[in-house]
């Protein structure tokens, strides 16, 4: 690169979402978001909940972006945090060190953040959820990170093969973590609606004893069947 980066980068002014759009997210199964957005939206399968039992969240993102074994970026997110906030911090999959402890899980659930989410590991598991904080994260790891920079807060990353944008609505639970973009936000709580109807119809056909779901069934009635003498 030309040069050193500032230490710390804050990007400010982004798009932020009706809260009664977002309200609207809570609860919402992250495998029926997927549905709804052509297949896509969760982040990697290795970003999981800290605490399976406290994994349900949903709020406007907050992104940054951390350098390898630093922390510059993750508290200057706290900084900007606005209450009800998801931050999702992008650290390149860096597993050296954490990029996140209890007592920055303390700090902010004392802000109000709604969940933390990070491509990194976090460490001090125990602290992280006696705050009962929701956090998502690849893993844990004790050695410690530094406090020098670079780091950026609010512009686009990409964590876990997904572009994230402050504004955007993250929403997680036992199984993951979804991204639904900012524009998207009210077809999506459209269709999600048809996708939980279409869901109880087929959870009682399976409850009745179905032993095949109609769209299978379908595939399987022109399948090729190719009948082969026993030799």
């Amino acid at each position: 690169m030309l040069g050193n980066p500032p230490i710390l980068t804050i990007h400010r002014g982004h798009r932020r979402p009706d809260p009664a759009l977002v309200a609207r997210f809570r609860g919402a199964q992250t495998s029926h978001l997927c549905d709804v957005m052509e297949g896509r939206g969760a982040l990697d399968y290795t970003i999981k909940p800290l605490d399976p039992a406290n994994a349900v969240f949903a709020g406007p993102a907050l992104t940054a972006f951390a350098y390898p074994a630093d922390v510059a970026a993750m508290f200057g997110a706290v900084h900007e945090a606005q209450s009800g906030d998801v931050i999702v911090l992008a650290n390149d999959g860096f597993t050296r060190t954490a990029v996140f402890g209890d007592l920055a899980a303390g700090v902010m659930k004392n802000k109000g953040v709604a969940a933390f989410v990070t491509d990194g590991l976090a460490r001090d598991k125990a602290g992280i959820v006696a705050t009962g904080l929701p956090v998502f994260c690849r893993g844990i790891q004790p050695n410690s990170p530094a406090l020098n920079g670079p780091g950026i807060v609010g512009a686009p990353i990409t964590l876990g093969d997904v572009y994230v944008r402050s504004g955007d609505v993250i929403v997680g639970d036992a199984d993951g973590v979804v991204v639904v973009p900012y524009e998207q936000l009210e077809l999506v709580l459209e269709r999600l609606e048809q996708v939980r109807a279409a869901e109880k119809r087929t959870e009682s056909l399976v409850r009745e004893g179905a032993t095949m779901l109609a769209g299978p069934a379908k595939v399987i009635a022109q399948a090729t069947i190719i009948e082969h003498a026993v030799e």
